[in-house]
C-alpha cells in the first residue's frame, strides 16, 4: 500500500474540500465531548437534539447551507479500515472534536462503476478542525489518527440524508448504487454492507490504515 497521511490544510486536499473557518465552535464541541458516546466500533446518529440547539448550528445552516433544512448528528468511535465509498447530492461538513483520518477519492474515478483503492487518498483533521467535503468526494467513516484511539466527528448534511432508501425504478447504474436517502454507496465486497446488498465497486485491497498511525 502506497498510501501516505496527508493534511487537510495541504493543497492537495483542495480538490476534495476546503477548511472552514470563521465560525466559533467552542460549545459544539463541549456538547459533542460531553454528550455523545466514543466505543470501540463506529455508530452513526444523523441528527442529535443537543447539537442542533447549540449556537453555531443556525449559522451552519444559513451560512454554509444558504438556509436548507440541516441536520447535525455524529460518526463517532474507533476505526482503521475504508469498507465503503459513499457521496451525496451536496457537501458533507464534518467538524472534528479529536483528531481524525479522512480517506476519499474523487467520485469521477468512479463513473465506470468501480474504483480502485488505490485511487483513495487520506488526510488528517486536526481536533477542532471543521472541514467541508464537496459533493464529488467519496468518503465514508473517518478513521483513528492513533490505533485504538476513539473519536468523535459531528456530521452535517442536508435534512433527511441516510434516511429510508426511496423506492425507485432504476433507471441507470448510478440507480443501483442507492442505498438510503441522499446516500450512494459502493462497498468493498469483504464487508456488511455489501452482504447487506450494496453494490460492491470498490476493487482492490480494503485499505486499512493501522500500520500507518
Amino acid at each position: 500500500m502506497n498510501l501516505k497521511i496527508q493534511n487537510v490544510k495541504d493543497e492537495a486536499f483542495r480538490q476534495y474540500g476546503r477548511v472552514v473557518t470563521g465560525f466559533d465552535f467552542t460549545e459544539f464541541l463541549d456538547v459533542l465531548r460531553n454528550n455523545t458516546e466514543a466505543p470501540d466500533h463506529v455508530i452513526y446518529e444523523p441528527s442529535d437534539a443537543k447539537l442542533e440547539a447549540t449556537a453555531v448550528a443556525k449559522e451552519l445552516q444559513d451560512n454554509c447551507y444558504g438556509g436548507m433544512p440541516i441536520e447535525i448528528g455524529y460518526c463517532n468511535g474507533t476505526n482503521t479500515m475504508l469498507n465503503c465509498l459513499e457521496y451525496h447530492k451536496d457537501s458533507e461538513i464534518n467538524i472534528a472534536a479529536d483528531d481524525v483520518i479522512l480517506l476519499v477519492a474523487r467520485q469521477q474515478d468512479a463513473a465506470s462503476g468501480s474504483i480502485d483503492s488505490s485511487k483513495v487518498e487520506a488526510f488528517f483533521v486536526e481536533k477542532g478542525t471543521a472541514v467541508e467535503v464537496y459533493a464529488t468526494t467519496m468518503h465514508y467513516a473517518p478513521c483513528s489518527a492513533k490505533n485504538g484511539q476513539s473519536f468523535r466527528v459531528s456530521i452535517v448534511l442536508p435534512k433527511g440524508t441516510n434516511g429510508p432508501k426511496p423506492q425507485i425504478t432504476c433507471k441507470n447504474s448510478e440507480d443501483e448504487r442507492l442505498f438510503a436517502c441522499n446516500k450512494w454507496l459502493l462497498a468493498h465486497k469483504d464487508t456488511s454492507e455489501a452482504k447487506q446488498g450494496a453494490v460492491i465497486g470498490i476493487t482492490g485491497e480494503n485499505i486499512d490504515i493501522s500500520g500507518l498511525i
